[in-house]
């Protein structure tokens, strides 16, 4: 795994021998369970928590014999992957919460079209938001879309799941949607393997006499409703639903995903394994019925227990009222009961939590003179950390450029963004510049809206900010929508070459695809060029050039003008090429807190490698850390920090 430069040749993950034990993370265990069910056609954009499944399969294509891709965006990517099923080839599409809004607007009509070969759709979810700018549910998805929804609990079942869901696919010749999250994507387990499924000889071949749009879509959202109702007798049987506990509970656990083990560990501490009986659901939509009905009759008070939104916990209740004659009235706890909160990740102790609410019993984990103590000493000596950009990032560089640009320009400029690497602009580590972060391009598309503001009396500087990957992915549109309309727009491209925040994922500018094949890359700024733009390239790191770069974007009040900052990652040029500089303060120029620049470097700039020494009162740099781009020496007001070409 990694950047895509280079795919190991070999790797665990194929191995053709069934019964051995390997421990895999959650998305290897998935990428596993496709490759047992034969899959071939493999595509995504790179999205944590759900990267390290095509990463996983790209590593093994060539020796696989599958076709592996890095598509421009997640609708992108369903649609190949479809390509592929359409032709009778399985295919699997992977993606995070964010993705699927993207996806969505395929998924939609991609239900009602139908497939061929084997179809699954793996969305991982980011409960608490770990790397994301919200965190979604996205199950909701499959109950819009009538599609049948699996989530894994453990890693065992995570490739389960997977090779069940591709036969499930195209037994009703529709799409599976498999469901996972950040603890079940990135935490690792045992698993066994089972065989890898023979090459098969189908023909490949689209059948042009199938006419996929030619039925009313009425009939077609029928066959739908029908899938599920056959799906609720398939699904009653299955193996992924599983209860445990008494006969006849006081408190009934329904839970799903990671829930499930959070929820069996906090019944095993609490000593409560004779009162509470916990109900495990695998194949969330649509529920199994029969399953609900049969362990709703076990108690009357019910416990839920997911990760993010109330979807297990609404949808069962629905259960319950059509039922309610049956099973009779039940006292339903969770997170519109407000004894699960409706945000975070879950864990045991919020479980523990709510049991001890229904149940009016006291747990205490640790002894609580004990916890104030630890957290007294943990606040004496653990340092706060901000998160912040690498050292020799040059985004921290392109928002420096930035930030003296709009305060000479001085007309209460701002910047507008989304997500990846530099929606640390919003922190200090890009001196708190972003002003927006919402999806992939919109700080594109809002700039665009912000420039034809001007009639109204608005008279701001907007610049957006947006990362190579980014661009191709969601800002082009935007660019051309602000080229088309007229729009006084600054767009700041940069171009790190990688898509960094994900771990380094190639891109259409790169060169390189996700199997290590080497291609011809998109040029940036010739696709800028060809939308109309105004087109600079600049190096960050030269940063008087920058800045007068922006600055003269800045007084062109008409049309839309691109700054391409380039510079690749820092962390990508690790071990490629010797440090560029030899970095040191000297100690005799270096006045500390008596410069009169209020310790620009090391409170304003921020680098990791430049630190403050509080004995000497002096700045100074680490050189363990310092990759020796040589920026600070430029930004120090008293020439204190020196550069030389390193030998």
């Amino acid at each position: 795994m990694g950047n895509g430069r280079e795919k190991a040749s070999t790797s665990v993950i194929c191995l053709d021998e069934p019964g051995k034990e390997l421990l895999l993370m959650g998305n290897e265990a998935i990428a596993r369970g496709a490759l047992e069910a034969g899959v071939k056609v493999c595509t995504a954009y790179p999205g944590t928590p759900s990267t390290d499944i095509i990463e996983t399969l790209a590593g093994v294509a060539k020796s696989m014999g599958i076709y592996v891709e890095w598509s421009i965006n997640e609708k992108v990517a369903l649609e190949v992957a479809a390509s592929a099923s359409f032709s009778g080839m399985r295919a699997i599409c992977a993606m995070k919460q964010n993705g699927l809004n993207v996806a969505s607007d395929f998924l939609l009509s991609l239900n009602l079209i139908g497939i061929e070969g084997g179809l699954l759709l793996v969305c991982c979810d980011d409960p608490s938001a770990h790397s994301s700018t919200n965190e979604q549910d996205s199950r909701p998805f499959a109950k819009m879309a009538d599609l049948p929804l699996l989530e894994p609990s453990t890693f065992q079942e995570a490739k389960e799941m997977t090779r069940w869901a591709f036969t499930l696919s195209e037994e009703i010749k529709n799409v599976c949607i498999l469901r996972g999250v950040t603890r079940t994507s990135h935490a690792r387990g045992n698993v066994t393997l089972g065989a890898l499924l023979p090459s098969n000889d189908r023909k490949v071949y689209f059948d042009k006499e199938r006419q996929r749009n030619t039925h009313p879509v009425h009939q077609k959202h029928n066959q739908l409703h029908k899938n599920l109702l056959y799906l609720e007798e398939v699904l009653a049987t299955s193996p992924f639903n599983q209860y445990q506990g008494p006969r006849q509970p006081k408190v009934l656990i329904i839970t799903c995903g990671s829930g499930w083990l959070y929820s069996l560990e906090a019944v095993e501490m609490m000593g409560l394994e004779d009162f509470v009986g916990v109900l495990k659901i695998g194949t969330l939509w649509p529920l199994p019925t029969k399953t609900i009905v049969e362990n709703l009759q076990k108690s009357d008070q019910i416990l839920f227990v997911e990760e993010v939104d109330p979807f297990l916990e609404g949808n069962v209740k629905e259960i319950a009222a059509d039922f309610s004659r049956q099973i009779g009235p039940k006292a339903f706890f969770g997170k519109r009961s407000q004894h699960v909160p409706f945000y975070g990740e879950m864990n045991s102790d919020r479980v523990i939590e709510a049991l001890g609410r229904i149940l009016e019993v006291r747990y205490q984990a640790r002894d609580p003179q004990y916890e104030a103590k630890a957290a007294e000493v943990a606040e004496k000596i653990i340092p706060g950390r901000v998160l912040g950009f690498c050292p020799g990032c040059p985004h921290r560089a392109s928002f420096w450029a930035v930030k003296n640009a709009l305060q000479l320009d001085n007309r209460e400029g701002f910047v507008t963004g989304d997500i990846g690497c530099y929606a640390l602009g919003r922190g200090p580590t890009g001196f708190f510049l972003l002003k927006t972060s919402g999806a992939m391009g919109s700080g594109t598309g809002l700039a665009s809206g912000f420039g034809k503001l001007a009639p109204f009396g608005f008279d701001q500087p907007v610049i957006a900010m947006c990362g190579d990957s980014t661009f191709f992915h969601a800002a082009m549109p935007a660019l051309v929508n602000a080229y088309y309309n007229k729009s006084n727009l600054i767009l700041v491209i940069l171009d790190n070459r990688a898509t960094a925040m994900t771990g380094f994922q190639p891109h259409p500018g790169v060169g390189m695809n996700a199997m290590g094949e080497e291609v011809t890359p998109v040029d940036i700024a010739g696709v800028c060029g060809a939308f109309g733009a105004k087109v600079e390239v600049t190096d960050p790191f030269d940063l008087p050039g920058t800045e007068q770069k922006i600055l003269q974007a800045l007084e062109d009040s008409t049309g839309v003008k691109v700054i391409i900052m380039r510079r690749e990652c820092a962390m990508l040029k690790m071990g490629e090429e010797k440090i560029p500089y030899k970095v040191q303060v000297d100690t005799r120029k270096c006045v500390g807190e008596d410069c009169g620049c209020g310790r620009l470097c090391t409170r304003v700039f921020r680098c990791p490698g430049l630190i403050w020494d509080p004995g000497m009162a002096k700045a100074k740099i680490d050189e363990v850390l310092c990759v020796g781009c040589g920026v600070c020496a430029d930004i120090c007001p008293g020439k204190a920090i020196v550069k030389e070409e390193a030998k």
